[in-house]
């Protein structure tokens, strides 16, 4: 069940990821320009980002081949292994780590925090409006939170982290461009038929009664109240 669970979260996130964030994603000429890292060029303080599978991810880097990064993962819960919970986080980990809201500003070594993509430096510092804090400071911001942290897909994610370290303040444009299509779907009257089209459906299927009927008329009101 878990499997299952852990497998349906990833293909939903897989979709929104190509779909919702994509304007936050590298473009195909920013990529063919992406710096390849060098570890010897990082400095201590820089921000690091990387796209994964599900998302854009963050870190700070601390010297040494060393990156301070915020990740959900459900295994602190399962288990005090440390040798286990350092291992890399796998996305399953990752998924059931955002529904418990469970994470932490761990430290991992550079090639286990690009995970085989290619890293971004400082790439944030042309969209951010506040020049970026010296690179020291930044590099003691991260190492001062490093540990267990609560933790929220819109609110509070590794894009936060690494923002409130470098510019001094939490932002996540990914969250941004997120709650922006929400507001479009809302507005889309089509989604007010699609929902009251699902909600006739699930009645056929499952049957009339309060678990199926309420969701039909509710949901497609307060949508198109809220449109």
């Amino acid at each position: 069940m878990l499997d299952f669970v852990g497998l349906l979260l990833e293909k939903v996130f897989f979709y929104l990821n190509l779909k919702l964030f994509s304007t936050s994603a590298p473009s195909a000429e920013a990529d063919k320009n992406a710096n390849y890292y060098e570890v010897s060029s990082l400095k201590r303080g820089d921000l690091l980002e990387v796209p994964r599978t599900l998302f854009i991810h963050f870190g700070i880097y601390l010297g040494e081949n060393k990156v301070a990064h915020m990740m959900p993962d459900i295994l602190p819960v399962i288990t005090d292994d440390k040798e286990l919970i350092q291992k890399v986080v796998t996305n399953k980990r990752l998924l059931m780590g955002v529904l418990t809201k469970v994470a932490s500003i761990r430290v991992d070594t550079v090639e286990d925090f690009a995970y085989g993509a290619s890293i971004l430096v400082n790439e944030m510092d042309e969209l951010f409006n506040n020049k970026p804090l010296p690179n020291e400071d930044v590099a003691q911001r991260a190492e001062k939170l490093i540990g267990p942290t609560p933790y929220s897909l819109l609110w509070n994610n590794c894009e936060h982290f690494v923002t409130y370290c470098r510019y001094g303040s939490t932002v996540s444009f990914q969250t941004d461009k997120f709650c922006e299509t929400i507001k479009m779907i809302i507005r889309d009257h089509r989604s007010v038929i699609a929902t009251a089209l699902f909600g006739l459906v699930s009645m056929f299927c499952l049957g009339m009664g309060p678990s199926t009927a309420l969701p039909t008329i509710f949901v497609p009101f307060f949508l198109w109240m809220a449109g």
